[in-house]
């Protein structure tokens, strides 16, 4: 992809035609030229033509594209060491707010993710070409990106602005041929990866650093290499991919099935999840991308998309309704495999919910046993999370190992040598957990550099520490990530709400999140039985009240797991509370709590770990007051959360 369709000193643009300038971004256009298009782009020559005559420095920019989402600012002007957003309005008669949020869009992916960028002013400015003139707004919306500014077409609008903000901010050095080619470093949220690579993308180009990049392409080399060597030597394998939260997991899974989706006639990949809420979301965007992109209809989007990833139950179910007939996917990989259902779970689901009452096999054995269908070779990538099943029934690492064991063990495995971390071996030694299998350590298939905390790769450590009790190095780890990566801490609501909101800019999205054991914050008004419609909290915008925007609607661990948000707003209940210093979970019946067992309470325990591990860039944790009079609310059970969280985060 082209940096720039034009791009030439300020003194050269203005002495350049009209025609040949005009005929330079024709050419560098990836896309035919409407007359729309050629008109804004003439129109836009003119203004800047007229309004940079009195400049005797700079350099400006035509469409410069931003290789993460694959957008193209029209204009960029650098002058006197400081970076000038242009996004023209041609004909519009009024600053509109989606305009806004579009600029500064702009302005915070180049401050975050383009390097030559980080020490710049970036400021923002908005040419609505027909609107009427607007007095300059000053100050910064975040430290060295300026407020937008609202422009218009007339004689001297744009001079004077461009001017006095620059005068304003004094001159500082910057190389413009190192601005204009500087690498990008980009964190894409997995709805923005999923898109970019569906277009055909590659993985690197969505990374955020080299660490990140390396990481993700060795994996993703690692598992095409093995692919290859069963198709040569007519072998089935499996293979474990782990990682740290926000690692990218789920992105390796979608760089690994796009980049072999079609690779040949005779091998197909696909991306399953028994994540419903994950698929949907992503399903849809993909749906909606593509329509944008190519304008075909939505039917036809949705149903390429759905080829793509699909949820893997309808994978299960239509294996059930073939018999021994093998599916036409050789490649499958398993997202969130550490949540598939032990014997007693699936057992009972079939009975339930298929009429099938002498079903005895696992989610994962029954998985290996659908590819072990094919006659010649088959591969499946499992995707696992440690310390994230979230519910009763989802068996863990452990019984993917058990059902090789004792009914796949020609299987060859594939691991790295992190897998016996207790996140994922639950305790068992490496010996136990390989016996008898045919196991090779690929130390590539682990991913330990996280991606979804771009401003901070140890958030994940404090989690864990946290959720540990391990209450001094949690705040060991918080103190190395605390100016970039805020996480604050207060007792009321509405200033929780008041600061997410603040912290956000642009479309950066934000959302009221909550355990799905949290019931006793319904007196707070944040209800988390309360149906979630995933796709449209996930990508609907700022004016749909049903958005994640308007902090009403709340997503528990089961919606939100696989997914992020910018900035959340995390409600703590007392179903993990303090007691005696440490940890104690507890589950809400009927009209009282109850202490869990150890296997419930880990549930619990990984259902904050994944709330706290789905900001990218920041997050409230909002603990009530409770209520004296309300048996099931007592102020004591909040009092000592607060007081310990209080001992490592900052009071709002």
């Amino acid at each position: 992809m082209k940096r720039f369709y034009y791009a030439n000193s300020v003194s050269n643009f203005l002495v350049d035609t009209q025609e040949s300038i005009l005929g330079t971004l024709t050419s560098n256009s990836q896309f035919d030229v409407t007359n729309s298009q050629r008109d804004a782009w003439i129109r836009q020559i003119q203004i800047l033509k007229r309004e940079l005559a009195g400049f005797d420095s700079g350099t400006i920019l035509f469409e410069y594209t931003i290789p993460r989402i694959g957008l193209r600012i029209d204009n960029v002007l650098l002058y006197n060491g400081h970076v000038f957003l242009l996004e023209f309005k041609v004909g519009e008669k009024e600053h509109k707010f989606g305009d806004k949020i579009q600029v500064t869009d702009y302005a915070l992916d180049l401050k975050n993710f383009h390097k030559f960028s980080h020490d710049a002013t970036i400021v923002p400015i908005l040419v609505a070409t027909e609107a009427p003139d607007s007095p300059i707004n000053t100050g910064e919306m975040k430290p060295q990106i300026h407020n937008v500014v609202f422009c218009n077409g007339k004689v001297g609008n744009l001079y004077q602005r461009i001017r006095s903000i620059s005068e304003n901010l004094g001159t500082r050095e910057l190389n413009h041929y190192d601005w204009i080619h500087s690498i990008y470093l980009p964190t894409p949220t997995i709805i923005e990866a999923a898109q970019v690579l569906y277009r055909g993308h590659n993985v690197s180009e969505i990374s955020r650093n080299e660490a990140s990049a390396t990481n993700l392409g060795s994996t993703t080399q690692a598992i095409g290499k093995i692919i290859d060597e069963c198709k040569a030597q007519h072998q089935k394998a499996i293979c474990f991919i782990t990682g740290v939260p926000g690692a990218g997991k789920t992105l390796a899974g979608l760089n690994i099935a796009n980049s072999r989706h079609n690779f040949s006639e005779e091998e197909h990949a696909i991306f399953l999840s028994g994540n419903g809420p994950l698929v949907e979301v992503l399903q849809e965007a993909l749906t909606r991308d593509q329509v944008s992109q190519t304008g075909i209809r939505k039917e036809e989007a949705r149903n390429k998309a759905k080829a793509f990833i699909q949820i893997i139950h309808h994978f299960r179910d239509d294996a059930l309704s073939t018999g021994t007939t093998p599916p036409c996917e050789k490649v499958a990989i398993f997202d969130e495999a550490q949540r598939a259902w032990d014997v007693h779970a699936l057992s009972n689901f079939m009975k339930r919910k298929k009429n099938i009452s002498d079903f005895s096999m696992s989610e994962p054995a029954f998985l290996i046993d659908i590819m072990d269908r094919h006659k010649d070779w088959a591969v499946i990538i499992c995707l696992v999370g440690g310390g994230q099943e979230i519910n009763t029934g989802e068996a863990g690492l452990v019984e993917w190992f058990r059902a090789l064991r004792n009914q796949f063990p020609y299987w060859k495995i594939y691991v790295s040598d992190r897998i016996t971390d207790e996140e994922y071996s639950h305790g068992q030694s490496l010996a136990d957990l390989f016996q008898g299998l045919n196991t090779t350590i690929v130390p590539e298939l682990h991913l330990a550099v996280s991606l979804r905390s771009f401003r901070s790769e140890n958030v994940s450590a404090f989690v864990k520490y946290l959720l540990d009790g391990d209450w001094q190095k949690a705040k060991s780890f918080y103190q190395q990530f605390e100016k970039d990566y805020p996480i604050v801490l207060t007792r009321n609501l509405q200033k929780a709400r008041q600061w997410v909101r603040e912290q956000a800019n642009g479309s950066e999205r934000f959302g009221l999140i909550a355990s799905s054991n949290a019931k006793r914050l319904k007196p707070c008004g944040i209800w988390v039985e309360n149906e979630l419609k995933a796709p449209v909290w996930f990508l609907n915008d700022q004016n749909d009240i049903r958005s994640s925007y308007f902090l009403e609607n709340v997503a528990t661990e089961f919606a939100i797991q696989g997914l992020e948000l910018d900035w959340t707003l995390l409600a703590w209940d007392t179903d993990m509370r303090i007691v005696n210093g440490t940890w104690e979970c507890h589950a809400f019946r009927g009209t009282h709590w109850e202490k869990t067992n150890p296997i419930r309470a880990q549930y619990i325990k990984n259902a904050y770990r994944v709330l706290l591990t789905r900001a990218r860039q920041g997050m409230v944790i909002f603990v009530p007051e409770g209520n004296p009079e309300d048996k099931t609310r007592k102020p004591e059970w909040y009092d000592q959360i607060y007081r310990h969280l209080k001992e490592i985060l900052y009071e709002l």
